[in-house]
Parts: structure tokens; C-alpha cells; sequence
């Protein structure tokens, strides 16, 4: 059982790799500054719920994703982030829902692992790139991927999976 353990954190860190290829160094250091005050800040506002906002950085653009109970916390979140030192622009592709009973959320995870999975499996489609998010049956893709086409194909494979009831497709495609 522990032999898998070191195979998963080479794929984990192949990931992140492959990942950060297209970046300097300078660029991985500033990006992941970027993102950890970014992650600070929410952790300590009052209004945000850190842990239900995912937060990912690709050359000073912050993109915020999740889910959250209110607008006004959606809102905030963006605020809070454009507010950071570094913080060249924010998408905030955080979506609205409310709270989700525990067999809902163990559903969801579920969900979550088929939607990585299928993804994984996939030709052409870096899953290392993909965030996966589910609530309610709803899954959420984002992250940044390297072409229009990748995006497509990323959400074709996850509204492809049974029992996905929809995809909210927030990848976003690096600027070259």
C-alpha cells in the first residue's frame, strides 16, 4: 500500500512541473508570492470563507474560483485580491450556491474524482492545468490551460461524465 505513495507525489510534482514550464523562475517565485498573499488575505478577511475559494496565479493574473454562499462574498473575494501587492488583474469566476448537505457533498466528491479522472485520461487535455470543483452535481473547471482548444475539450470531457449535471467551463486560456 505505501508503494503508490512515492509514485503519486512524482505525478503531483511532474504536474507542477509541466505546469510551470512556460515561466521563468522569476515568474514561478512571483506567482506563488502572489498567490499566497492573495490566499493570506482572504484567510483573513472576515467576509470570505478562504477555504471554499480556489486561488491560481499565471504571470500577475489572479484567478479566483469555488464556491460561496452570497454575492457579497464573491464580491469581496475579488476586491480582496485585487488589493494585494503584484496583482496585475483578477478573474473572478467564483460561483453562488448555497450550502450542501453532507450526503450532497460526498456526491460531490465523488463527482470531483470521476471528472480528474476522465480527465486524465484524456488526449490532449494537461489535468495538472485543471482545477475540479463540484457542488450540487454542478462542476466547475478552471485554472489556466495553454489553448482555446484544450478549454473546450476539458469541458467536453467533464459534461461527457454520468451524473455531471452541468459544467461552468472558468478555464482560462495564458496569454502568450
Amino acid at each position: 500500500m505505501k508503494k503508490w505513495i512515492p509514485a503519486l507525489l512524482a505525478g503531483a510534482l511532474l504536474a507542477v512541473a509541466t505546469a510551470q514550464a512556460d515561466k521563468t523562475a522569476g515568474d514561478v517565485v512571483d506567482d506563488n508570492t502572489v498567490n499566497a498573499s492573495v490566499k493570506a488575505a482572504l484567510i483573513e478577511n472576515k467576509t470570505t470563507k478562504a477555504n471554499n475559494i480556489n486561488v491560481e496565479t499565471y504571470k500577475g493574473v489572479v484567478q479566483l474560483s469555488g464556491f460561496v454562499e452570497t454575492a457579497a462574498e464573491k464580491q469581496e473575494a475579488g476586491r480582496v485580491a485585487a488589493g494585494v501587492d503584484g496583482v496585475k488583474s483578477v478573474s473572478n469566476n467564483i460561483s453562488i450556491g448555497s450550502k450542501t448537505s453532507m450526503g450532497t457533498k460526498l456526491d460531490d466528491s465523488v463527482m470531483t474524482g470521476k471528472v480528474k479522472t476522465a480527465l486524465m485520461d484524456a488526449d490532449d487535455v494537461k489535468a495538472g492545468d485543471i482545477n475540479v470543483e463540484t457542488k450540487g452535481g454542478v462542476v466547475q473547471l478552471s485554472g489556466f490551460v495553454s489553448s482555446a482548444e484544450m478549454k473546450k475539450k476539458a469541458g467536453d470531457v467533464a459534461s461527457g461524465v454520468t451524473g455531471v449535471k452541468n459544467v461552468q467551463n472558468a478555464l482560462v486560456v495564458k496569454a502568450n
